[in-house]
């Protein structure tokens, strides 16, 4: 559900990453300790007007949104039969606002630019033998992660879909599983490749 970055030059796009990554933990932390639907419900409106200045294309908001809306579904009817109606709507709106924020900064920021910020952040870190360009590393993989994984499954959901086998769980779970094991052997013998440290 987490898109690759979409170039622009909204109000959004030029905002400094470190703002960015701050404004999004702390939505975060909010997102998590606040109870109530009505301030989620707030919360999660401030997210979609961010969408609106930012002025994301059609086709970038309602791939994610599907997935969004699915996910949503299937969270609050668990949950709805688990806990009850309002623990499940607080359930789903947490989770809605927290995902689509992450998604509004992936798509109006380089990768390049998170791997920096938190490299800058985390400098400090070294003496006591953190390094900052390890942890840039693995930043930057897991946002490229996501948003390839992503790829993957709408690939291999198309093609279930063209054999007529969309309602097949094995059709689905067993390519996607090959893919990515796939996926990340070629990305181990990359890094190796460029003599990337195992730990």
């Amino acid at each position: 559900m987490i898109s690759a970055h979409e170039p622009g030059t909204s109000m959004v796009h030029r905002t400094p990453v470190g703002a960015k990554l701050l404004a999004l933990f702390v939505l975060a932390g909010a997102v998590f300790v606040l109870g109530s639907p009505l301030w989620l419900g707030v919360l999660c409106g401030v997210v979609l007007f961010g969408y609106a200045l930012a002025r994301i294309p059609a086709r970038r908001w309602l791939r994610t949104a599907r997935a969004l809306l699915m996910l949503a579904v299937f969270v609050f009817a668990l949950q709805w039969w688990l806990l009850g109606g309002q623990a499940a709507l607080v359930v789903c709106l947490r989770l809605v606002t927290a995902l689509a924020a992450a998604n509004l900064v992936t798509l109006t920021t380089p990768v390049d630019d998170v791997v920096s910020a938190v490299e800058r952040w985390v400098r400090p870190l070294r003496r006591f033998g953190v390094r900052p360009e390890s942890v840039g590393l693995l930043v930057g993989l897991t946002m490229q992660a996501v948003a390839t994984l992503s790829g993957i499954a709408g690939e291999v959901r198309e093609a279930a879909k063209a054999r007529g086998a969309e309602r097949s769980v094995t059709a689905f779970a067993v390519p996607f599983l090959v893919r990515t094991l796939r996926h990340a052997d070629e990305l181990g013998e990359a890094l190796a490749a460029r003599g990337a440290p195992d730990r």
